[in-house]
């Protein structure tokens, strides 16, 4: 216990599923966080679960839409009011949406790319300006392998996590001269409660398969956000052992 104790991160989409797996295996290691999402009671739930076990850490609450810039303002605004730093960003908050490409509303297109890409820029743009500042920081995004291996009828999923490849290299490497390192995770099967419980078509067909938990995913970001300054991890995949990858359908 203890590997990030006296850090400052900011967690989205920390309501539920990765997020809130996240929030509490950084917890466990003494980090101090600024949770945000867009339900307030998920927040709340995530809060009361972390305080369970670990009294002793700061935790703000806040509610954020990243696809508003105002709300990303407001995010970053009271952390800096509250903890003068930034150490870590994770940049978890997603969607899907999906179907076949000649029959893809244009509305869910640009949902996914809004939250999924647009949502990631506001918050590194956000991020970088007071990393600068203080001379370093880290940016983990949570990726999916969709990007490496895309699934049926995922094309603006699989397109936004696509994207957040390019965009986490080219903060990587205009962080590089001021200390700010951004890396991305990749998940394969978790049990969200999206995957468990939600009607779309990616998710009935993997749920068959393997699947890993929340808090698997929130050991390997640990893992990413407890290296030494000097080092980054820039991609990593985290599967299921027997979760079906190359010629996966």
């Amino acid at each position: 216990m203890g590997k990030l104790n006296g850090k400052i991160s900011i967690i989205t989409g920390a309501g539920t599923g990765i997020g809130k797996g996240i929030a509490i295996e950084f917890a466990k290691e003494n980090c101090n966080l600024v949770l945000a999402s867009r339900k307030t009671e998920n927040l709340n739930k995530t809060y009361e679960e972390i305080r369970s076990f670990n009294k002793d850490i700061k935790i703000l609450t806040i509610k954020t839409d990243v696809t508003k810039e105002s709300d990303v303002s407001n995010l970053f605004k009271k952390t800096i009011d509250e903890f003068q730093k930034l150490d870590i960003l994770v940049n978890n908050s997603g969607v899907f949406d999906g179907g076949p490409i000649d029959n893809l509303p244009l509305s869910s297109w640009l949902k996914v790319i809004n939250v999924n890409l647009t949502g990631v820029f506001l918050c590194t743009k956000t991020a970088m300006q007071i990393m600068k500042k203080q001379k370093g920081g880290r940016i983990i995004n949570i990726g999916s392998i969709s990007a490496q291996k895309p699934r049926m009828d995922s094309a603006p999923y699989t397109t936004s996590k696509h994207g957040l490849v390019g965009l986490t290299k080219s903060t990587a490497l205009e962080g590089r001269e001021y200390g700010i390192i951004a890396s991305c995770l990749h998940p394969g099967n978790v049990a969200t409660e999206r995957r468990i419980y939600s009607d779309d078509a990616m998710a009935k067909r993997s749920r068959d398969e393997e699947m890993m938990q929340p808090e698997d995913i929130g050991t390997a970001a640990v893992t990413m956000a407890s290296l030494p300054m000097n080092v980054n991890m820039l991609e990593s995949i985290v599967l299921p052992v027997n979760q079906a990858y190359l010629g996966r359908g």
